[in-house]
């Protein structure tokens, strides 16, 4: 059986419905399944300041938070964020950035990772988030898994770097058919070379 972890932040919401699609294509897979959203790092007032951020907040505060345990458990590792001025988002940075002793103990080479991303606007920095991600995973010592256009769902969703989803000017825009089977296939994918590099 193949450890999964998925790690991600989410601030209303969306990419917290991106990684539990992952969840559940790994679970369908037959991995052993770890999904865990990072610790917020917003203070307090601007959480309350945007109605969905509060909600999501609300609905996640029981959830368990990723943990350097996590990333080093598993075999492959999907990481999440939403797009922040075409960069990672300040909380999965940081916890990255905490990972210094896993790293020199050569914990966190040889798996399998891949990322996906969100943002308001076409064209709104998903693949500079992606790719900032990835100088990270470099440093790891860790096999980047991109989907490139492996999949027919690649020439629709049309992000060979990852998975990624628009979610409009007003931030509701759901997940289509196009970006839940571009998530399928992104863990299908960084599970199979989980597995062979196993």
């Amino acid at each position: 059986m193949t450890n999964l972890a998925i790690i991600y932040y989410s601030s209303t919401g969306t990419v917290d419905s991106m990684a539990r699609r992952c969840a559940a294509a790994g679970e369908k897979h037959g991995a052993d399944v770890r999904l865990r959203q990072v610790e917020e790092l917003a203070p307090p007032e601007a959480i309350e300041s945007n109605e969905r951020w509060q909600e999501h907040a609300e609905e996640t505060a029981d959830e368990p938070t990723a943990t350097p345990d996590d990333i080093v458990w598993a075999d492959a590792v999907l990481l999440g964020s939403p797009t922040r001025y075409g960069n990672v988002a300040s909380q999965l940075k940081q916890y990255l950035d905490t990972l210094g002793p896993q790293w020199q103990q050569g914990q966190l080479a040889d798996k399998a990772y891949a990322g996906f991303t969100s943002t308001m606007t076409a064209h709104g920095g998903q693949e500079s988030t992606l790719l900032a991600l990835y100088n990270t995973i470099y440093h790891f010592g860790g096999v980047i898994v991109p989907p490139g256009y492996t999949d027919q769902i690649k020439f629709n969703d049309g992000n060979p770097y990852g998975a990624s989803h628009v979610t409009g000017a007003d931030n509701d825009e759901p997940l289509g058919e196009d970006q839940l089977t571009a998530l399928d296939h992104l863990t299908e994918r960084v599970l199979k070379v989980a597995a062979a590099l196993s």
